[in-house]
């Protein structure tokens, strides 16, 4: 299979991945392995070598900060595609040129381009990459939700708003458990009732229902790497928050869309749809918890968004308000103060500072959370943040940790399984990767109701 198939592959199935990472899984490398190839690329040109190393392809493969012009072209030379095609948005091609070795000055080593003997350009390796990064959401599932949102099923029976709150509380029930197969399967009928109830009963109460009901829709297909949908669901529910006039509503579903967004690569309109949000909650006075909980959690996201799209300083004075917001309401603080210090670790990993990040969270403990979903997020963050600092085997023990909490934020968030199979791939010897591999290889049976 050639690189360019591979890369539109993994395209297709994870489509929120930037393409300077995709080129270079398309090569089955390593981020190591990339920067070796490009430093023997500069030796090759009887350049001095570059000041690369993995943390900064990290960056620049996460949108963190953006690349040279000389950068940029060594790096087209190196996967043979073209700068458009490096660039966010840009298609992967069905096939890329064959490369041809690039060799150390002195002669001695060939280690870029790809020989036969690469391990790169073993198909069952690529194979194998493919599939533990893959969706591993029953595919029938996912193609049932798709068809509800393009023609919306009628419900079996009407519901009345009552009703469809208790449903509503269900669902979430099940995304705070990580139930993610037997949520998504619960969906396409949650939707469809909470719709037919709140066109029966026109009352802002019954479309905030069905609001929320597409913002739990939009963070578990984003969890699971179906960005497209959750885009469809993110929008929908901002239309019908509009016709609840609830401030609460308007604004979670800002925080959807802005996620969205952010993932989409549009970071400055992502803040400000957050903004938005975050300026509607402010004019009602925090006056209740649901008020101020959905502040703090706006400030939160629109933080982690400036730290993604490269702003430094206003990711760090948001994180700094976010923090003075935890602490407002004392009610919220034990829920609060963790939710926003993990935020900052996050911040701190999206710019690249993965010390700074372990720091801030050295005080959490998974008794800082109240859900299966919440301390397992606690582990897998932690875990991509060692992984981005060149640690396997501490991002091992994370990954087990939020196993054990809730297996499927391992097995079904595409980017974590991707760390995980990087790990059984690249690191077979460090502590703990065996028990990684029999985690991620065998799902656990979940009871799915349709």
């Amino acid at each position: 299979m050639e690189a360019g198939q591979v890369a539109a592959a993994i395209l297709q199935r994870l489509p929120d991945i930037l393409p300077l990472e995709v080129w270079r899984l398309a090569q089955g490398w390593s981020r190591s392995q990339a920067v070796a190839a490009l430093v023997a690329l500069y030796e090759a040109d009887e350049r001095p070598p570059p000041r690369v190393n993995t943390e900064m392809l990290c960056r620049w493969e996460h949108g963190a900060v953006a690349m040279s012009p000389d950068y940029e072209h060594m790096l087209c030379r190196l996967y043979y595609v073209t700068p458009e095609q490096l660039r966010p948005g840009a298609p992967a091609p069905a096939e890329t040129p064959r490369p041809q070795p690039v060799t150390h000055r002195n002669g001695a080593v060939t280690v870029s381009g790809r020989s036969r003997n690469d391990e790169g350009t073993d198909p069952m390796r690529r194979r194998t990459l493919l599939t533990a990064v893959g969706l591993s959401i029953p595919l029938p599932l996912l193609k049932r939700f798709d068809d509800a949102l393009a023609v919306p099923q009628q419900p079996e029976r009407s519901a009345a708003p009552a009703q469809i709150a208790q449903q509503l509380r269900a669902a979430r029930r099940q995304f705070d458990a990580a139930e993610l197969t037997g949520l998504i399967a619960t969906l396409p009928g949650l939707l469809a009732s909470a719709v037919d109830a709140a066109e029966r009963a026109q009352t802002p109460a019954g479309w905030a229902l069905v609001s929320a009901s597409y913002n739990l829709a939009t963070d578990a297909l984003n969890k699971v790497g179906v960005k497209d949908s959750a885009r469809i669901t993110a929008e929908r529910a901002l239309l019908y928050a509009d016709r609840s006039e609830d401030a609460v509503s308007k604004a979670a579903s800002e925080r959807a869309l802005g996620m969205m967004l952010r993932i989409g690569g549009r970071p400055d309109l992502a803040a400000a749809v957050m903004s938005r949000g975050i300026d509607q909650l402010t004019a009602t006075g925090l006056r209740t918890t649901a008020q101020a909980d959905m502040h703090l959690r706006l400030l939160c996201a629109r933080a982690y968004t400036y730290a993604w799209g490269g702003d430094e300083s206003r990711a760090l004075e948001g994180i700094a308000e976010a923090e003075q917001a935890a602490t407002r309401i004392p009610a919220m603080a034990p829920t609060a103060v963790p939710f926003a210090t993990l935020y900052r670790a996050n911040i701190h990993y999206a710019l690249g500072d993965p010390r700074t990040a372990l720091h801030a969270v050295r005080d959490l403990r998974d008794e800082s959370f109240s859900s299966p979903e919440r301390r397992g997020r606690l582990h897998t963050d932690l875990a991509r943040i060692w992984w981005q600092w060149g640690k396997p085997e501490q991002a091992t023990a994370e990954l087990l940790a939020a196993h054990r909490h809730a297996p499927s934020e391992v097995r079904d968030r595409p980017s974590i399984r991707k760390i995980a199979a990087e790990l059984v791939e690249h690191h077979s010897g460090a502590a703990g990767v065996g028990r990684l591999a029999t985690a991620i290889s065998r799902p656990q049976a979940m009871p799915v109701t349709v």
